[in-house]
């Protein structure tokens, strides 16, 4: 039946080309911002999992951030361990020297004294933002001698999270200590007592080879224990190199993590724009299709005119 009230066939046209107009609308969004799944509306599970995992990318930077910062403390503190080592060597062989028949003692304490100056010097200089791990006072409100680097964000199954760290032990690092007590010393302010005629009580720092009554005994017993601090020296400079491994390797581990986590978001939301391409050519020709379909459709309705001249 033909009918000028209801155009079924320009009503089934227009139909098609909506649908064909609003997918291409849909593409062309696609194409525009590079993603399949660009708002909540477009797939909820997938932009609410994309969103998440984003959030935790960003945390996932902050921790990079301070590895980084952790890892420069403890390269500081290396680096000054290990300009230590070279100086106590150094006074090591000063006293070697001083053992010998026959040498001006003073002459070779005048460079000890520089050596020890040097000692202080190094120790108060290994700063990183306002940290200093080798000069300390253990005696002070809230010291604590481990000192913890951030180093994962960790989010669990039923979507808690929190934080994992490296924890480093400072106290077998320590050059000088202020602390009053007993045990509150470091490597180089640790006292030791000689068991020749002088007995002198002293520290590396403080040692003097001029000191009234000193012989060859308690030059040995300096020796010896200058070259024991020079042992302990050396361990604690290992201990510092295996945690600067540790956190450089973390710090790597975290960029590959946040990469990974990128590439999973990708997977999800990102638009594949060759098939997006491809979708949009063919959606422009059933455009023009359907809008030729809407014209003859609409045209119908000219041929009922016809029959009334």
């Amino acid at each position: 039946m033909s009918s000028i009230l209801t155009n079924t066939s320009a009503m089934t046209a227009l139909k098609s080309l909506q649908s064909t107009n609003s997918a291409i609308e849909t593409t062309q969004a696609r194409i525009s911002t590079g993603k399949q799944v660009a708002e909540a509306s477009d797939n909820a599970a997938y932009w609410s999992i994309a969103t998440t995992m984003r959030s935790d990318t960003k945390a996932l930077g902050t921790v990079q951030d301070a590895l980084g910062l952790g890892a420069a403390k403890v390269d500081v503190a290396y680096t000054g361990i290990n300009a230590t080592l070279d100086v106590v060597d150094e006074i090591k062989s000063k006293l070697v020297a001083a053992s010998e028949p026959g040498v001006d003692r003073a002459k070779i304490q005048s460079e000890i004294g520089e050596l020890q100056n040097q000692l202080t010097s190094i120790a108060e200089s290994a700063t990183f933002s306002g940290e200093n791990w080798l000069s300390t006072d253990s005696s002070a409100t809230g010291y604590n001698a481990t000192k913890s680097v951030v180093a994962s964000f960790n989010r669990a199954a039923d979507g808690s999270v929190s934080l994992a760290t490296i924890d480093i032990d400072t106290s077998s690092t320590v050059l000088f200590d202020a602390g009053t007590g007993a045990t509150e010393v470091g490597l180089l302010d640790a006292n030791f007592t000689t068991t020749g005629a002088g007995a002198v009580t002293t520290n590396v720092a403080t040692l003097d080879i001029t000191a009234a009554g000193l012989d060859d005994t308690d030059l040995a017993d300096m020796i010896s224990n200058v070259d024991a601090t020079l042992q302990s020296l050396t361990t604690a400079a290992s201990d510092l190199g295996s945690s600067k491994q540790r956190i450089n390797m973390q710090s790597e581990f975290v960029g590959d993590l946040m990469n990974a986590i990128d590439r999973g978001i990708g997977k999800l939301v990102d638009a594949d724009m060759t098939e997006e391409s491809t979708r949009l050519q063919a959606l422009q020709v059933q455009q023009q299709l359907g809008v030729q379909s809407l014209s003859i459709a609409n045209g119908n309705a000219q041929t009922i005119l016809s029959l009334f001249r």
